[in-house]
């Protein structure tokens, strides 16, 4: 993944040729806001702080390399120095941190901020939802990406795609979870809507960032945790200290990560800094999920064959009682919340469609 990050992307000559036509072809075209439209011989010296721990792999080494795309591709015009979860603001502040102008980028996910917008959590992931292709075809063309500027507008951000995970497991457990009962009682590290479908089973759902996680579950803070797939988990040391992997990761079956912008900040920038942005967010949104695809089917192989962690699969009985209360969750939300209707009313529609096609078209061979 490294030899992708460190390769020169475009000349900068040509970029902001590529990035005008890359905006035209999102469906989703940036406004200018009266941004001046051509180099005016500024540079700019930007911050940005992310949720991760400081260039924790693929999450953290990719805010890194947009940070440094955005550099070369501006010819320094545009500097960013990019700081982890806790260099300069904690973690789960990031969003007030770029809201307030303390920072002019964040990069994180929006369920994180499900206690300030609960219609945010729609566009990070939603438990038996769509996978990272479905969701990425919804926001470049499908209305959800103009539906997510429309609601971070109001706290003066601008969001962009900027990575996705892909599928992921279902959790580090220390005891085996047989039924549904036996979630009664867990602490269980869950962040989104996830964590309100699990509360709904009798378990305590904690958010805490990532880099607290293994002391959290080594000392009995938690009972249970989920973080991403094999590559991370590994690289966490959560084998060392749980015994049961379970999956599928009905929670995250895609979950988008974002790049949220000084909305103020950003409108100061002439149009070709704000295309070289654009571009670099592409550029991350494609190749992390690649990355995460190569490293999550590495370890899985490598997990199987060397450790003494059990696999486990969720029975249809367990995922059957979470699609319910998943489905009561977001009738909760969507019920008080007209905003959240209307995002959700476009996700689910689009959802349904883009499943019938991909039933033809995705799911009809046998590896």
């Amino acid at each position: 993944m490294k030899k992708y990050i460190r390769r020169d992307f475009l000349k900068t000559a040509s970029i902001a040729a590529v990035g005008a036509g890359a905006l035209s072809l999102t469906g989703c075209e940036t406004k200018t806001d009266n941004s001046p439209a051509k180099n005016n011989g500024k540079t700019y010296e930007w911050k940005m702080v992310t949720t991760w721990p400081p260039h924790f792999p693929i999450l953290g080494e990719y805010a890194d390399a947009l940070g440094k795309w955005v550099g070369e591709m501006s010819d320094g015009r545009l500097k960013i120095q990019v700081y982890g979860g806790g260099e300069l603001v904690p973690a789960l502040e990031v969003f007030d941190a770029v809201s307030q102008g303390v920072a002019e980028m964040g990069h994180g996910a929006a369920y994180y901020w499900a206690g300030k917008l609960p219609s945010a959590q729609f566009f990070g992931c939603v438990p038996f939802g769509m996978n990272a292709q479905q969701v990425n075809a919804w926001l470049f063309f499908g209305g959800g990406l103009d539906l997510w500027r429309e609601l971070y507008s109001d706290h003066d951000l601008m969001p962009f795609p900027c990575g996705n995970t892909g599928g992921q497991m279902g959790g580090w457990f220390n005891k085996e979870i047989n039924s549904i009962k036996d979630f009664v009682g867990l602490k269980m590290r869950i962040p989104g809507l996830g964590g309100k479908v699990i509360t709904k089973t009798g378990a305590t759902s904690i958010l805490a960032p990532g880099g607290e996680l293994y002391t959290d579950l080594d000392r009995g803070v938690i009972d249970a945790l989920e973080w991403v797939g094999p590559y991370h988990d590994s690289l966490m040391g959560f084998d060392k200290i749980a015994k049961y992997y379970y999956y599928p990761g009905w929670q995250e079956p895609g979950s988008v990560l974002e790049l949220i912008v000084n909305k103020n900040a950003y409108n100061q920038l002439p149009d070709d800094l704000k295309n070289i942005i654009e571009v670099a967010a592409a550029k991350v949104n494609v190749l992390m999920l690649s990355a995460f695809e190569e490293k999550n089917t590495e370890y899985y192989l490598k997990m199987k064959k060397e450790s003494k962690i059990q696999f486990r699969q969720f029975s249809d009985e367990i995922l059957e009682a979470l699609r319910k209360y998943t489905g009561e969750v977001i009738d909760e939300i969507i019920s008080t919340n007209a905003m959240a209707k209307k995002v959700y009313d476009s996700y689910s529609s689009f959802k349904k469609n883009i499943y019938e096609w991909d039933s033809i078209a995705e799911r009809n061979y046998k590896a």
